[in-house]
């Protein structure tokens, strides 16, 4: 049970799958100075998600930490479905209440319109709009920098880029973020040190929030870094290689982060800022809904590195393809194919299931309605001069030409996950139960005296 307490405002701060093991360990070591002021000045729990793969992902835990509701009860699968959540968030009851509210970039949300605050969806989202509409500019350029992370080049104009610095330079941009930026593109000249775009999203994010957050002072408010599980997912290998029997390339060591170096620092730099920025009276809720751990089961066959389309026009040509649609990216290798109706989704469907490599399908395929969700499943490493043929065709493409393999992941996840919750009077005590993550939800509502809905109390 998290203990009651009454306050004026929360900040949620989501440090997506951040791991326990970790932040004690970077803590006794001194690393982590504001994540250990934070720890001290708070309760401590620890969280349960209750799922197991392939509901273990954190677009349906991040669902249920804001709605209350368990998988079961909530039936949001995929990312970028959160439009389809039936049930009211928190941020909703509490917009009810004539409560200002302040979401910055929380996974696969939903919000009633129009909503007494702010609403940034997260970069996977296609189908939930920015609220107010003066939001888009900037969730636009983060949204084409994120989906194509792994690319060589992001599909912007210069106009783009200047779009987004005039929105930036009227929403808080501070010259700490400016150097950052100057210096990461400098280091990008000698081709090394791409994976510290990750930070500089972060710093950006971070002054639009501070942004509105001075101006408008919302009752509730979230803040998610996704940056926190996407380097543990790449980059623990290079942590802790002991733990691996696949050891990580000598070429990246001297260029790959450690969640015990520069990704650390600036993710206790962020909780340093987020405790000068809100004060004392506010409540502060650090949570990262799952956690991770080592993934060396595909060590044997050379690590898990999905492929991905180069371009996802070349490969629905090669499928064969030519009913109008619109693609969505989504994570990783994944991504959606939205068409004009059920007829030329099904088709495409069977088109990009007769694509083969040797006697394996190079391509899965799920489909809802208009929409295919479409994803590669090889994920060992395959021969330079390996080909595509598509069944009851006469085409033929070497593999490499339409998909390029993504870095090898070394971290998967784990149902455990950090809660710590700082009340204004800073009590320190650490809970030996654990918590699922449907009780956060609740929490905050009785933060601000409001009741679990009725709904939320019969069903779980």
């Amino acid at each position: 049970m998290i203990a009651d307490h009454r306050t004026s405002s929360v900040v949620l701060l989501e440090f997506n799958e951040l791991t326990p093991s970790l932040m004690e360990r970077f803590i006794a070591e001194g690393c982590l100075p504001n994540f250990k002021a934070l720890h001290d000045e708070s309760e401590i729990y620890v969280t349960e998600a209750g799922e197991k793969y392939p509901y273990l992902e954190p677009w349906i835990q991040w669902v249920t930490v804001h709605s209350g509701l368990n998988y079961d009860q909530h039936g949001v699968f995929h990312l970028d479905h959160g439009r389809d959540l039936a049930r009211p968030c928190v941020w909703d009851l509490l917009s009810e209440r004539n409560l200002r509210v302040w979401l910055c970039d929380s996974m696969n949300v939903s919000y009633r319109a129009p909503i007494n605050g702010y609403v940034l969806p997260d970069p996977w989202s296609s189908n939930i709009p920015p609220f107010p509409e003066s939001l888009a500019p900037y969730h636009r350029f983060i949204q084409a920098h994120v989906q194509e992370y792994t690319n060589d080049r992001v599909p912007l104009r210069p106009t783009d880029y200047l779009k987004f610095l005039a929105f930036m330079v009227r929403h808080g941009l501070s010259p700490s973020t400016v150097a950052a930026i100057v210096e990461q593109l400098a280091s990008e000249r000698t081709g090394r040190y791409r994976w510290r775009r990750a930070a500089i999203m972060d710093r950006l994010q971070f002054d639009l929030f501070r942004a509105i957050y001075r101006r408008d002072r919302p009752h509730f408010s979230t803040f998610f870094l996704n940056s926190t599980a996407h380097l543990q997912h790449m980059y623990w290998r290079n942590m802790e290689p002991e733990a691996f029997t696949l050891k990580p390339p000598q070429t990246s060591s001297a260029s790959s982060p450690t969640p015990s170096a520069s990704a650390t620092s600036r993710w206790t730099g962020s909780v340093g800022e987020f405790r000068a920025l809100v004060g004392d009276a506010a409540t502060i809720i650090f949570c990262t809904a799952l956690s991770q751990q080592p993934c060396v089961m595909y060590d044997e066959q050379g690590g898990k590195g999905p492929h991905r389309p180069r371009s996802f026009e070349a490969l629905l040509a090669f499928a064969g393809i030519r009913s109008p649609y619109k693609v969505a990216p989504v994570m990783s290798e994944q991504f959606r194919v939205y068409f004009d109706n059920e007829r030329d989704a099904t088709d495409a469907a069977k088109r990009l299931l007769a694509i083969r490599i040797d006697q394996q399908g190079a391509i899965d395929v799920g489909q809802e309605g208009h929409a295919l969700f479409v994803h590669c499943p090889i994920a060992r490493e395959l021969p330079h001069d390996a080909m595509l043929t598509v069944t009851g065709a006469e085409r033929r493409a070497r593999f490499f030409d339409l998909f390029y393999r993504m870095e090898t992941k070394s971290g998967m996840h784990h149902p455990s996950g950090m809660l710590w919750v700082r009340h204004p009077d800073k009590q320190h005590h650490i809970h030996s139960s654990r918590i699922p993550l449907t009780a956060i939800a609740p929490a905050i509502l009785g933060m601000f005296g409001l009741a679990t809905p009725t709904f939320r109390r019969s069903e779980n």
